[in-house]
């Protein structure tokens, strides 16, 4: 049996986030993907992903791995995929990689990045993977807020509760704010992250960017563990997966 590891990128903003839901009307990017697998293979195909991303977020490099007895080649593979996938999906790597492979419990490490884009007025061409902020941001006061949120915490306030979650320990190996022109991105890497984690961070650091909260204040937040300090869920459709790292 081969094990096959595929890369994808997408556009999230038609969908329900990457897990199949039966709850919902809206198709998952999985969902959609393993649709085209069954055609492909002509049997139906279990995809397993390095992990889930919400409504509206999008990925670059989603990384995700299925078991098959096929000997097509991987290049046929791709193509035979792409062929089936709607265009806001696509499959852009495929490679057969050992047979303990899994593309969840292997991962030590995503980096997400969020966009906002902070100009006096909104893009037609952005505003599906950028968050519009009109007013200044003090992006050295964020830099230095963000100083405090790396490193090994309790990010328990800046967790939505969902489910029985018990541990909130997260370690952050970076988190750097990068302005080009008129976007500013806020990339994150740790080891695994808590529901809405990396949205709750960019909104808290949007209001100590517009002078909401202090810098320090973010040492408050993480020490009181109580999400009602922290700032807002910004929406998905600026948070963007750019890599999964093993």
């Amino acid at each position: 049996m081969r094990n096959i590891k595929l890369t994808i990128e997408y556009d999230g903003t038609d969908y329900c986030g990457w897990q199949t839901q039966n709850a919902t009307r809206t198709k998952s990017i999985q969902q959609v993907i393993e649709e085209a697998l069954s055609k492909v293979f002509q049997k139906k195909i279990a995809l397993i992903g390095s992990g889930r991303t919400d409504s509206g977020v999008h990925a670059c490099n989603q990384t995700a791995n299925f078991k098959t007895d096929s000997r097509l080649s991987q290049d046929r593979i791709r193509s035979a995929l792409n062929s089936y996938l709607p265009k806001d999906i696509v499959i852009k790597r495929v490679r057969e990689v050992d047979g303990d492979f899994h593309a969840r419990f292997r991962v030590k490490s995503k980096i997400y990045r969020y966009s906002i884009l902070n100009a006096p007025a909104p893009s037609p061409f952005n505003r599906r993977y950028s968050l519009f902020i009109p007013y200044p941001l003090d992006l050295e006061k964020m830099k230095k807020a963000a100083t405090y949120l790396k490193g090994r915490h309790n990010f328990k306030s800046f967790h939505r509760a969902m489910g029985k979650q018990k541990n909130f320990v997260r370690t952050i190996k970076k988190l750097e704010i990068i302005q080009r022109d008129e976007v500013i991105f806020f990339e994150i890497e740790a080891e695994g992250f808590l529901y809405h984690m990396v949205r709750i961070i960019v909104g808290t650091l949007l209001e100590v960017g517009r002078g909401r909260f202090r810098p320090g204040y973010v040492k408050e937040i993480l020490k009181q563990k109580n999400r009602n300090l922290a700032g807002p869920t910004l929406p998905g459709r600026g948070l963007c997966l750019m890599e999964v790292k093993y």
